[in-house]
């Protein structure tokens, strides 16, 4: 069994539940943990809790298009890598879905060794040779896999949202973040973002527990007016 794929987890988003069996079955069986949602929805849902290494995406879901997903998707985590799994056969389908920014493009029906080959290929060329690593900036180290914060060797409690929120920055380290990117990884089906304070109010909490100096933040850094960037050093 690859390293790889013994240390990977996947998301699979697919209206037809018999795809989706044979998908887990098989890719399970090549030592890939198979996570599943039948909607763009559900898989919204599975998406607050999961930090996966791929998606395969369907384009034609009964709540919403999967172009306009992969997009949404790619605009918050432009190096997870997306692959399409559609009945859509047309070159252009193909060229508007990888503009995208889907990584490769498999038409329905296809040959599960086929899509297991893709898959393997765009997990190995992730930037970082690894997807998910264990980001480390001076005494905090964020391990986005096992979803675990530490500060000195000492791990930090963090609620869902509040790691979330940290992954968000942590996986755009040293680039803005803006406040329009957060609102929607964070909240995208809630109105509870119609509150402007609940960013600022999560990341007052985030401060709090891994900075040493909550008021004069070393990691979390505010851009006035747009958002905030994560700083290495």
């Amino acid at each position: 069994m690859e390293e790889s794929a013994a240390t990977s987890t996947l998301l699979a988003i697919d209206d037809d539940q018999d795809i989706l069996k044979v998908l887990k079955a098989n890719l399970e069986l090549h030592g890939f943990k198979l996570v599943t949602a039948t909607s763009l929805t559900e898989a919204r849902q599975v998406l607050e809790s999961l930090q996966p290494d791929l998606i395969i995406l369907d384009l034609m879901l009964p709540d919403g298009d999967g172009l306009e997903f992969c997009c949404s998707l790619k605009s918050i985590h432009p190096q997870l890598p997306i692959i399409m799994l559609t009945a859509r056969d047309k070159v252009s389908d193909k060229v508007v879905g990888l503009e995208l920014g889907a990584d490769d493009y498999v038409v329905k029906p296809f040959e599960t060794s086929e899509l297991l080959a893709r898959i393997k290929a765009r997990l190995r060329s992730s930037p970082g040779g690894a997807p998910n690593p264990v980001i480390r900036a001076g005494e905090l180290e964020v391990d986005l896999r096992n979803q675990t914060v530490s500060v000195n060797g000492q791990e930090i409690y963090l609620t869902a949202k509040e790691f979330q929120l940290l992954a968000c920055l942590v996986e755009n380290r040293n680039n803005l973040v803006t406040r329009d990117e957060i609102r929607k990884r964070l909240w995208r089906d809630s109105k509870i973002y119609s509150w402007s304070r609940v960013i600022d109010v999560h990341i007052q909490h985030l401060r709090q527990k891994i900075e040493k100096t909550p008021s004069r933040p070393r990691f979390i850094i505010t851009v006035p007016g747009r958002g905030y960037r994560f700083a290495e050093e």
